[in-house]
């Protein structure tokens, strides 16, 4: 069950969340991954992760507990994002399997 709280039509569309961060700075990988607790992200949904580090040393991995801010998108930004968002996989498409020869 989501703890979004309900909204009228007017209420603001941003609620907190906890939130698990995960950083990583080594040889392998090189990442940051925020994990909202107990709600589902849709398609052109903002997350603002609160007190997240500015530095992270040479070999080290973290994780640790937050809280993020969740911004919801709107009916048009969201619908925006999903077809953005097939437009650019068929770009994908496109480019990766061009025969050989008329590559420049």
């Amino acid at each position: 069950m989501s703890n979004e709280p309900r909204r009228g039509l007017f209420a603001p569309r941003s609620f907190e969340v906890p939130c698990t961060v995960e950083l990583e700075n080594s040889f392998d990988s090189l990442h940051a991954h925020a994990i909202p607790e107990g709600v589902v992200l849709r398609p052109g949904d903002q997350v603002i992760v609160h007190n997240a580090p500015d530095h992270l040393a040479w070999g080290e991995m973290r994780s640790y507990r937050t809280t993020a801010t969740v911004i919801r998108a709107g009916f048009f930004a969201r619908h925006w994002t999903e077809l953005s968002a097939i437009w650019q996989l068929a770009e994908l498409y496109h480019c990766g399997f061009e025969p050989k020869e008329y590559a420049a």
